[in-house]
């Protein structure tokens, strides 16, 4: 990525993660490359020439939070970061740990023992071709959706901070991250310093909704996945619900359009990481930023009673 290229304003404002002050809307690199999606969706990805030139798009448009993981692709995603964006200079690379891809070709499995995190940041940091991660998640298994840890994968959380505090004392690491949490636990670890957490939430999903109102009274970012709902078969999808779609009608917008502006508007921490291989998507998804809700509209959000898919 050359120094050349002029960034646009920051999408939905700015926000603080790990320090630094980065746009409130970011992006997901998952969907760069084809695998299966929740439930065994075919997500389809982009070749690599077209991946790259998302990601200088994305770049060009304001987006200065990339959130990947080595195990994306089996670390093609962060490879095609690395042709990018590398050195990443005005760009902050979020990676997460905690799972790897299973050599017998069974998908992912837990990876939460220290000595696996500490293998999956090496990983990360090679793929990437950085010597410095400026935030780590540690994506948690011992709660759903996803992965649920079994036996000896069943690690204390103590363990795994003490392994990821001292790779942030060599400055391998910048931050820490936490992902599938509960607030009863990121109350009890928060004095570890962690910079964001990352669970599964969206304005049809809210279970999640304590660890969100923690990490606002910790000062601690919160970064949603799934933010549009479909975790897994049969879950609601903000897509699905007949009240957004008379919204989105009325605004003139698409119902993730909706989704999506009602996160940030609920929660001045929330930073939007929106996943797509598609151009036209993308612009859409930045575009939320300059989407506001009235009153009248947040609070009929605000009392949604959601519908299955």
């Amino acid at each position: 990525m050359t120094d050349s290229v002029e960034q646009r304003p920051a999408p939905g404002g700015t926000a603080t993660l790990a320090g630094r002050s980065v746009a409130r809307i970011g992006y997901g690199a998952m969907r760069l490359v084809a695998h299966g999606g929740p439930g065994g969706v075919a997500w389809n990805g982009l070749d690599d020439d077209a991946a790259v030139a998302l990601l200088h798009r994305a770049v060009e448009s304001g987006v200065n939070h990339i959130d990947t993981a080595d195990f994306y692709g089996g670390g093609h995603v962060n490879e095609l970061l690395n042709t990018a964006l590398a050195p990443y200079a005005d760009v902050l690379i979020a990676t997460k740990i905690g799972a790897r891809i299973d050599p017998g070709g069974s998908g992912l499995v837990s990876a939460q023992k220290p000595a696996e995190l500490r293998a999956a940041v090496e990983d990360n940091v090679r793929s990437l071709g950085t010597d410095h991660l400026p935030l780590v998640y540690l994506r948690r298994t011992d709660i759903p959706p996803g992965l649920i840890a079994q036996g000896d994968q069943r690690v204390p959380i103590d363990d795994q901070l003490a392994e990821l505090i001292r790779l942030r004392d060599a400055g391998t690491i910048g931050a820490i991250g936490l992902g599938n949490i509960t607030a009863e636990t990121l109350r009890r670890v928060a004095p570890a310093g962690i910079a964001s957490v990352q669970n599964c939430y969206s304005l049809v999903d809210r279970g999640d909704e304590p660890v969100l109102q923690a990490c606002l009274e910790l000062g601690i970012a919160w970064v949603p996945y799934f933010p549009l709902g479909g975790a897994a078969p049969g879950r609601p999808q903000v897509s699905a619900q007949p009240t957004v779609r008379q919204i989105a009608a009325r605004l003139e917008v698409g119902t993730a359009a909706v989704g999506l502006a009602w996160l940030l508007q609920h929660a001045p921490n929330t930073l939007l990481i929106p996943g797509t291989a598609n151009f036209d998507h993308l612009a859409e998804n930045l575009a939320v930023g300059s989407l506001h809700l009235d009153e009248p509209t947040m609070a009929t959000l605000d009392t949604l009673h959601p519908v299955a898919s």
